[in-house]
């Protein structure tokens, strides 16, 4: 049952025809991915999709009484409202409980507990429960947590533009609609939190339509991909993995057709030149026919991106990071690191939001100092550094003159020379687009620009922050390419798991308190010995557990260095710790049976409370005595 239908659905932007005349269904259950280069019109394509803009022709059919949740891109926002009030922002009812309910919960945790508070409480749980709303808010719970978004009372104002993306992704997921629209959900979320994000929406039962860099997304959660190239869409049933193969056999078979028209087309024209002998009926049906195959409109060949730039000369000292440290405030993101970079390193940098990566980038560069140590460059180095935010873009200057600004001309990776504008028709700026000023692109194509403009300057040394947010999957493969033969030193900061992949040789992993690990191999090496460490970490620790000894003999082998007292002391300890650790699971299920009972709620949160501050200071002292007694831990 088509869910959604696009019937001769046409949109042309100036002379630019996005799409022409496309009929398409999307079906109960569909999970579809949109691929296509920057400016080709996805977001567009979603945008007609979702009902927040018009075709120039043809129009969109919903089904009755399906809901529907689009994520752009740069979610609008109200700077006045709480994170709590963006979530759960909604003319539903069951919405606006669950929001009531959330704040209510905050306030409990803070302390509040007055009988109108209580009572309050009381109110909305028996709304939730008589409305069915416990599975959404229990959704909403496992959504904000998987999310890392704690600080539900923030200010939209005072969030970065990533944590907004966080919340805007939220509200989306939380609504849990029949039609799932997202443009680029990966944007500004870590390895862990995609992963997450993976398993959630494979387990969505709506139909999903999405556009996204993440190859490995793409193949593990699509089952269906829409390519939009040179004004067409063209279906095909089945994931990233799917596509690509289709599109190669597409490729070779245009190509082997292209090359049979050729050779027909040869040969008409040599029949045409040595002239008919007869005005005969078979004589004028041959010519009219050969008119007309040399008449056909040849099929536009697709462009792609064409990185063909060479790089500076690289002397054997790179750069050098001596005993570097950089901490804001209370927070450490980079503890004594020192490391020798090599002519031909490519290492990849990973780590949660905000531990430190684009700092060290940062700090490399110039752009941010160190607070102690310092970053000694070879002579010989030049650096290109393709930023987050893109901050050497203007959006008053010409297309063309922001990259003649770097140069007039380029050498190519083959020696060649060619001119500026030359250079941007192989990045797929047209001469019209070249004249325009770099404020009417859209997103992708100025991420593009961008990267054209980084590697115009022949770096030696390459520093990529983020590299595949907002870069189309055909730009991607070209710059993989690119790097695959870049004689130089390469560092990676990114999320994108397939990139890292196919560019790095070494991972970088930021860690607590400002700790840097080397591991050896691409992401999915890592990955692998990461998993193994974990396994071999819970079978020490099963091993530990099995050989601790039982109370009494705690009590007998620390005799010789325990008091008395000490030892018993100890006894009771491991006592109360085993009464404590048995007792927290139960109150977890007796919250959710009184959940219609404010007061047995208070009463359980406050014991839960408890409880949990005092397994702390028991497993603390624990551990204190145990040592002392030489207890195995």
């Amino acid at each position: 049952m088509n869910i959604v239908s696009l019937e001769n659905v046409s949109k042309n932007y100036g002379i630019k025809p996005l799409f022409e005349n496309v009929t398409l269904g999307l079906e109960d259950r569909d999970k579809i991915g949109i691929i296509g280069a920057n400016g080709s019109g996805k977001t567009t394509f979603l945008r007609i999709t979702a009902g927040l803009e018009e075709p120039d022709t043809g129009r969109v059919v919903r089904a009755k009484g399906k809901t529907l949740a689009y994520l752009s891109q740069n979610p609008p926002y109200d700077e006045n409202l709480t994170v709590l009030e963006t979530i759960f922002a909604s003319s539903s009812g069951i919405m606006q409980t669950i929001r009531d309910y959330e704040a209510a919960c905050h306030h409990l945790a803070a302390g509040s507990a007055d009988a109108k508070l209580l009572e309050r409480m009381s109110e909305l749980q028996h709304d939730l429960e008589m409305n069915g709303g416990w599975e959404i808010e229990a959704n909403a719970r496992a959504v904000l947590t998987k999310l890392d978004i704690t600080d539900t009372a923030a200010k939209m104002e005072t969030l970065s533009g990533g944590q907004r993306k966080r919340v805007a992704l939220a509200h989306e997921l939380i609504f849990k609609p029949d039609i799932l629209i997202l443009d680029e959900p990966t944007n500004h979320l870590d390895a862990d939190t995609i992963e997450w994000l993976e398993s959630y929406l494979e387990r969505y039962t709506g139909v999903l339509l999405l556009v996204t860099h993440d190859r490995y997304f793409l193949d593990r959660v699509t089952d269906r991909i829409f390519e939009v190239d040179r004004g067409a869409i063209q279906s095909f049933n089945g994931n990233y993995g799917y596509y690509v193969e289709k599109k190669a056999e597409q490729d070779e078979l245009r190509e082997v057709e292209g090359h049979k028209r050729e050779q027909l087309i040869k040969k008409e024209l040599a029949w045409l030149r040595r002239g008919a002998k007869a005005r005969t009926r078979k004589s004028k049906h041959r010519i009219n026919a050969a008119h007309a195959l040399m008449a056909a409109p040849k099929e536009a060949a697709k462009q792609d991106v064409d990185i063909a730039i060479g790089s500076k000369r690289l002397g054997s000292k790179v750069v050098e990071i001596n005993n570097i440290s950089k901490s804001y405030g209370e927070t450490t993101l980079i503890n004594d690191l020192s490391y020798l970079l090599k002519r031909d390193d490519r290492l990849g940098i990973i780590g949660p939001n905000g531990s430190g990566k684009t700092t060290l980038l940062d700090i490399i560069t110039g752009r941010v100092q160190p607070d102690s140590g310092e970053i000694d460059i070879g002579q010989t180095v030049h650096i290109g550094y393709y930023d987050q935010e893109s901050r050497e873009l203007n959006d008053e200057q010409r297309v063309i003159d922001y990259i003649r600004d770097i140069a007039e001309f380029v050498t190519t990776n083959a020696g060649v020379q060619i001119t500026a504008g030359k250079m941007l028709e192989r990045f797929l700026f047209t001469p019209a687009q070249q004249y325009a000023v770099i404020g009417n692109l859209s997103g992708g194509e100025r991420r593009r620009l961008y990267l054209l403009r980084i590697l115009m300057g022949s770096p030696n040394v390459l520093l990529l922050d983020e590299p595949t947010n907002d870069l189309d999957i055909p730009t991607l493969i070209a710059l993989e390419e690119y790097l695959d033969d870049f004689a130089g030193a390469l560092i990676v900061v990114s999320h994108d798991r397939y990139f890292l992949d196919r560019t790095i040789e070494n991972v970088f992993r930021f860690e607590d308190g400002g700790h840097v690990r080397e591991f050896a191999g691409n992401y999915s090496a890592y990955l692998e010995v990461n998993e193994r460490e974990e396994a071999e970490g819970k079978t020490v620790q099963a091993a530990k557990d099995q050989k601790a000894p039982e109370p009494a003999a705690s009590a007998k082998s620390g005799s010789k260095k325990l008091s008395f007292k000490e030892t018993r002391e100890l006894q009771d300890l491991e006592k109360r710790i085993a009464e404590t650790e048995a007792r927290l699971p139960v109150i977890e299920k007796e919250l959710v049976v009184a959940a219609a009972d404010a007061g047995r709620v208070h009463q359980l949160f406050t014991e839960q409370q408890t409880l949990e501050a005092q397994l702390e200071a028991d497993m603390s002292r624990w551990t204190e005595l145990a040592e002392r007694a030489q207890v195995d831990l």
